[in-house]
């Protein structure tokens, strides 16, 4: 019986299951997303969410305890440089697993574990929002004399010509 047992051991020893968990997590943080078991992602999640909310403040006392865990100076480096900031606000759920099957050879369940901020498909970041418009759309051309007219409103196009004519008066009330 496993009562009150919280680790999931992996089917390896304690040595070998930190340094499993060490290499998977540098592997996460140096390319943000990695394909592995739902077993190991499920425990690389209880591994790493820790080591990013550390990360957040970047002090020697946080990347010491950090690089104690990683063991690699670039994941460490990489780390506190370019995913703290973006995680910065975040107050946690720093990863997202993402099941993507069976395997052909054993049939064991895999996953996509990836960093949530890194993500362009769900975070939108690489494509900006379009917004809707709800009233009439105004499609700006450029004019013979260089200035902006409304094409697709008759209104606006009404508009316009005025706008430059007001101009005029004022330079002929000027000259009176």
């Amino acid at each position: 019986m496993r009562h009150g047992k919280k680790v999931n051991h992996l089917g390896r020893k304690s040595a070998h299951r930190k340094a499993m968990l060490s290499n998977m997590a540098c592997s996460l943080i140096e390319h943000k997303r990695i394909s592995t078991t739902v077993a190991k992602a499920k425990a690389l999640k209880g591994f790493v969410e820790p080591l990013i909310t550390k990360s957040k403040t970047d002090s020697t006392h946080s990347r010491r305890t950090v690089f104690s865990y990683l063991g690699s100076k670039d994941a460490v480096s990489e780390l506190f440089r370019e995913v703290a900031p973006k995680v910065a606000t975040r107050p946690g759920g720093y990863t997202r697993i993402i099941r993507t099957g069976a395997r052909i050879g054993d049939n064991a369940e895999m996953c996509l574990i990836e960093l949530v901020d890194f993500n362009t498909i769900y975070g939108g970041e690489a494509t900006p929002k379009k917004t809707t418009r709800r009233s009439r759309s105004k499609v700006k051309t450029a004019g013979a004399e260089g200035g902006e007219v409304a094409a697709d409103n008759t209104e606006a196009t009404e508009e316009a010509p005025k706008a430059k004519k007001a101009p005029a008066k004022k330079k002929k009330k000027d000259e009176e």
